[in-house]
Parts: C-alpha cells; structure tokens; sequence
C-alpha cells in the first residue's frame, strides 16, 4: 500500500506490517497440515515463540508510545479519537489469542480439533487490524506525530526487542525481494548492516524457524 507520508519514514512500519503478514501465512499453512501435528510444529519450532515476541513488542510499543500522544493532540476530535479506540481495541483481541492458541498447544485431548479455528480467527484479525491501520491510522500518525515522538516509538520497539535484536532484522527481511531489503538496511547504521551481512543472515537461516525439533517432545 502506497501513500504519500510527508513528515514520518513509514519504512519500518510496512517492513513489520509485512512480516507479521508473511507468518500469518505460514502459520495458518501449518495449522491446516495432515502429514503431521500441528501442534508439535508450533511448540518446538522457534518460528512462533519469534512471531509472538516481534508482535507483542511492536503492539506494546504504539500502546505506549504512539496512542497516548496521539490522544492528547487530537483532544476535542471525536472522529479522529474514534479510531483510535479502535485500534486500541483491537490490539486488545490479539493477545488472548496467542494465549489461546498456545493452551490448544498444551491441551493433548482437544487442542488440535481448535487450533485450527484460532489461527484462522487470528488471520483475519491480525490481517484486518494491519489492514486497518494502514488504511486511516498511519496517515493520522504522520500528521500529528512529532520527529520526537517517533523516534520514541522506535527507541522503545528496539528496547523490547532487546537481545533478539541479532533475530530481529533477518526476520524482518525473511522471504523479501532484493530492492526492500536494500531500502530497510540504508535505514540502518553500518555496524547493523554489517553484523546483518557477515552473521546475523547466516545464523537465521540455520534456525530453520519453522522447521520442528526432532528430538523435542510435544509440550
């Protein structure tokens, strides 16, 4: 989705946006396979511990940082502060979600006669929520974000990405085409690119993120 931003570099937010679309993808693809328990492929896979984490930094971060000033700037306009509750609202629905998803992980019995249903639910609701906010909310955050706050939304998405930071960035680039991973790393400072380039890329790959452990038991 193209727009014309004139005051924010929405780059990383598409970038995320079409990361967490990509393992939607993949998700929904393994909950619906036969040849083998879903579930098992879920717990022991590194790939959905990843996609919880880089989600839940990326919601908490725009719950923190993003809604409350945005809130404040657009005190007195109803319709503006409406969609806002709106997209506070449906990041409230994801997080259940993922907790439900991962008790049908537990749950030997009927976990996966439901597991099924909750990654599709969590398709569409995901789906629609990135969907959404591209739509109305990010031309409303480029018109009433400060540079400042911003870069506070940013600072405080690295801040919660932390130690997976050396995770993080392949993830991010996983399965895109050459010219986007060339624009998301001119974002980057060199030692990033280069610890990308000679290490990071590398270790990802050997993760193998959705490919489950062998000698792992269902949980």
């Amino acid at each position: 989705m193209n727009q014309d931003f004139k005051n924010l570099d929405m780059t990383m937010m598409f970038a995320i946006h079409d990361a967490l679309r990509r393992e939607l993808e993949r998700i929904t693809r393994i909950t619906a396979r036969v040849d083998e328990d879903p579930r098992h492929v879920l717990s022991t896979a590194v790939g959905w511990e990843l996609f919880k984490k880089f989600l839940t930094a990326h919601h908490v971060s725009e719950d923190v940082t993003v809604w409350p000033p945005m809130e404040r700037a657009l005190a007195g306009r109803p319709d503006e502060l409406a969609l806002l509750e709106a997209m506070e609202a449906e990041h409230a629905v994801i997080d259940p979600l993922l907790a439900d998803i991962d008790a049908a992980l537990a749950d030997r019995d009927s976990g996966l006669q439901r597991l099924g249903g909750l990654a599709d639910t969590l398709y569409t609701r995901l789906g629609g929520h990135l969907d959404h906010e591209e739509r109305d909310a990010l031309a409303l955050m480029d018109l009433t974000l400060s540079q400042e706050e911003w870069a506070a939304f940013s600072a405080e998405q690295r801040t919660r990405i932390g130690d997976d930071s050396s995770r993080y960035l392949p993830w991010l680039l996983d399965d895109i085409d050459a010219a986007k991973v060339a624009t998301v790393l001119g974002k980057m400072p060199e030692p990033l690119r280069q610890a990308y380039a000679t290490e990071w890329r590398a270790a990802y790959e050997d993760l193998a993120i959705w490919t489950p452990k062998a000698d792992a038991a269902l949980r």
